[in-house]
């Protein structure tokens, strides 16, 4: 009984592994572990710069502020999508407007194109939220060690890489 247990867990293991493909988990980033047990990647938006972004498979859309909204409008490098009601972590409701970024970096190599984000008031923390994750999906949140692992990166392009020399990696210490 035991070694079939054994037997259809390790078969259904090989099976998960065997939908992978080459481009997944391709790109290892380190997350840096906060107050109340909330996790940190480093980023980088064309036209603003490097930031920080809180790891949160709750939240439903990458979220910036309106001061990041700002700079990536100066630089033309974003499109209003729609406005949207969500529901905050205390329970209270908020109408946000949504814009598409033409690309970010998660970590040193990870880029994401064209994702969509919930803009919030002031100068909020900016959360890595699903609308990016999806983009590198499958991924892996692993909390020991603290490192999010992400499938189907792309490299930079013309779009991008006039702001960041290809290959600069971010790390959790920058």
């Amino acid at each position: 009984m035991r070694s079939s247990l054994y037997f259809a867990s390790y078969a259904a293991l090989v099976s998960i592994l065997s939908l992978a493909n080459a481009a997944d988990f391709n790109e290892r980033v380190l997350m840096q572990e906060k107050a109340a047990q909330t996790f940190y990647v480093p980023g980088y938006i064309p036209g603003v710069g490097r930031t920080e972004f809180m790891v949160d498979t709750g939240s439903g859309y990458l979220t910036i502020n309106e001061q990041t909204l700002a700079a990536v409008k100066r630089e033309g490098r974003v499109r209003y999508v729609k406005k949207v009601r969500g529901v905050l972590a205390d329970g209270s409701e908020i109408t946000v407007p949504v814009y598409a970024l033409k690309a970010l970096q998660i970590g040193g190599r990870c880029w994401l194109r064209d994702v969509q984000a919930a803009v919030f008031p002031g100068t909020s923390r900016q959360i890595l939220g699903l609308s990016a994750l999806r983009k590198a999906a499958p991924f892996i949140f692993s909390v020991d060690p603290p490192l999010l692992t992400l499938s189907h990166c792309a490299g930079p392009d013309r779009a991008t890489e006039d702001q960041r020399p290809t290959g600069q990696a971010l790390t959790a210490a920058d």
